[in-house]
């Protein structure tokens, strides 16, 4: 039996899935925001469908996250490192592009 972390540690972890979370729902938010007010052209409709394709990577990927690093936590192991802030971060230059390209079109 493992002893019980430091709870500094759980309430870090919790904070950081809850950062993922609210960048999920901002990423909903701006997909709304992209499919109500904008024109309905291919390259709006590619920006919406990109911006709730990040905001479930961020949501999933900030969830699997958090298991990881409560069970590294729990174990008193090293946290490996995750591909998450990756993926995410390259969703964010695929979505920047794609806006840029909206905006020109």
């Amino acid at each position: 039996m493992t002893d019980q972390p430091d709870v500094r540690f759980s309430l870090a972890n919790e904070r950081t899935f809850l950062a993922y979370e609210r960048t999920a729902v901002g990423l909903v938010a701006a997909a709304l925001a992209v499919f109500h007010l904008l024109d309905p052209s291919w390259a709006q409709r590619l920006l919406g469908v990109l911006l709730v394709a990040s905001a479930l990577l961020a949501a999933g990927g900030g969830w699997l996250r958090y298991r990881q690093a409560d069970r590294a936590i729990r174990n008193g192991e090293d946290l490996a490192a995750g591909p998450t802030v990756h993926l995410l971060a390259a969703a964010v230059v695929v979505v920047i592009v794609v806006a840029g390209i909206s905006v020109v079109v």
